[in-house]
């Protein structure tokens, strides 16, 4: 017959502990049907179950917790209560824990995987949000315009659905409806946008497949047509006339003549600083981070560029502050706050307004339709970089000298690492050769007879 345990008292216990912690001794006091307080020397004191295992029959201990003002003699006692239950169930305690423990990780883990699972299926919006603050910030105008495109024409339509059920139904709802309004090159762009990001989206598994991977590019709005523009020289006069009736706003009008003699895209042009601009050695330089190619850039200004330049600067040279006072303006092209250039838009958008032809002029723009249209039709500012160029080449400048003025990357690898001529020199015989052919046809007045040594007939 077992013997008998009188069950300890909450009493007894503190007794025991405080005794224990003086005398630094280790000793075990039982509590009857194996439950055990430990007192260690260190002055701590643990409850256990000492039990039988119910197949091995040898003797186990299972730790039921630390003596606290949290768990005592009592709170030992009932979870003593339930690991007993578990024996009469012919189940080891520590076993049985042990597999609560793996339970309870399995469940854990697949509520993770459906926390995860929720997360991924972030909407269009929020996709676009994270591409933003991950891709596009780093863009020049920090993804201001992708933003302006997506706002309008994307988000709308698309935006509350969650990226994982795109499809590309959803995708060519978007360009349809661009596609019908007549903007063909702007579907093209925005397609060209909502493939960036969803590829985005698929490298970082929030998406599972891509949504436009199986659509082609050529079936949004048809096939581009490499556009091959080249004005005249007898157009260049007639721009020349046309110029000062098309009520341009006058900056608008010089950075086009700019455009023209210095071979730069309308957007380096109108990000121009006065910081970089050297009238007094007639030098421009266009900075890395204003270079398309990422490249600085170095234009010698013929007399014709350095005329205009200086013009622009009586115009927009300094602004007037708060209090009253002038100060040297940063921009060249200042926007209306002074505080940073003008829209990279602005002049394509007046040269275009004023070649509307017969149509109706757009609201709150410019009513005078017909007045930059040219006898061969519509022309952009980017053909007059490349009606720049190719006057160059029928200058006598030799191509490659041409495609540094135009600060176009040697394709050629070869030549990119082995040929280090820089063609200084070369370079501002070209800009020079094109200024002096743009004043002789810009000053002869109304004339349309100018010999056209592009062999571009009017």
């Amino acid at each position: 017959m077992p013997k008998l345990v009188k069950p300890l008292s909450a009493k007894e216990v503190e007794t025991a502990i405080q005794h224990a912690r003086r005398s630094k001794t280790q000793k075990w006091l039982s509590d009857g049907n194996g439950l055990v307080l430990k007192l260690e020397a260190s002055g701590s004191a643990k409850y256990w179950l000492r039990y039988r295992h119910p197949l091995t029959h040898v003797q186990q201990y299972r730790k039921l917790g630390e003596h606290s003002t949290s768990f005592g003699l009592a709170d030992a006692r009932k979870a003593a209560a339930l690991e007993r239950e578990i024996l009469r169930q012919d189940k080891d305690p520590n076993e049985a824990a042990a597999e609560r423990v793996l339970a309870e990780e399995a469940t854990k883990q697949s509520l993770l995987a459906e926390i995860a699972a929720t997360k991924a299926r972030i909407t269009v919006k929020e996709l676009f949000s994270r591409w933003g603050s991950t891709d596009l910030i780093r863009r020049k105008d920090g993804g201001n315009e992708v933003r302006r495109m997506f706002e309008k024409d994307v988000l709308p339509l698309i935006g509350d659905l969650a990226a994982q059920d795109i499809s590309k139904g959803h995708i060519t709802s978007v360009t349809d409806a661009l596609l019908a309004r007549g903007v063909r090159r702007m579907g093209k762009q925005i397609f060209s946008l909502m493939r960036q990001m969803f590829r985005f989206a698929e490298s970082r598994d929030i998406v599972e497949v891509d949504p436009t991977a199986k659509i082609r590019k050529i079936n949004i709005g048809g096939k581009d047509v490499e556009r091959d523009r080249v004005l005249s020289e007898a157009e260049v006069c007639e721009l020349t006339n046309k110029l000062p009736d098309a009520r341009l706003i006058p900056s608008t009008e010089i950075a086009l003549w700019l455009t023209l003699a210095t071979c730069c895209r309308i957007g380096e042009i109108l990000h121009a600083e006065w910081a970089h601009v050297n009238l007094k050695t007639g030098e421009w330089i266009i900075p890395a981070e204003n270079a398309k190619n990422g490249k600085a850039h170095l234009i010698y200004l013929s007399q014709f560029a350095l005329k205009h330049f200086l013009a622009l600067h009586e115009l927009n040279g300094t602004t007037v502050q708060d209090d009253g006072k002038r100060k040297n303006a940063r921009w060249c092209f200042s926007n209306r706050d002074n505080d940073g250039p003008v829209s990279d838009k602005t002049v394509t958008k007046q040269t275009g307004d004023r070649q509307r032809g017969d149509r109706d002029a757009l609201s709150r723009r410019s009513s005078y339709t017909n007045a930059l249209t040219l006898s061969r039709g519509r022309w952009t500012p980017h053909d007059l970089r490349r009606t720049g160029a190719t006057m160059m080449t029928a200058l006598g400048v030799i191509p490659e000298v041409a495609e540094r003025c135009l600060n176009h990357v040697e394709q050629n690898k070869i030549k990119r690492v082995y040929q280090r001529h820089n063609y200084e020199k070369e370079m501002r015989e070209a800009w020079r050769l094109l200024g002096e052919r743009l004043e002789l046809l810009t000053t002869a007045q109304d004339s349309v007879d100018t010999p056209n040594v592009l062999g571009n007939s009017a």
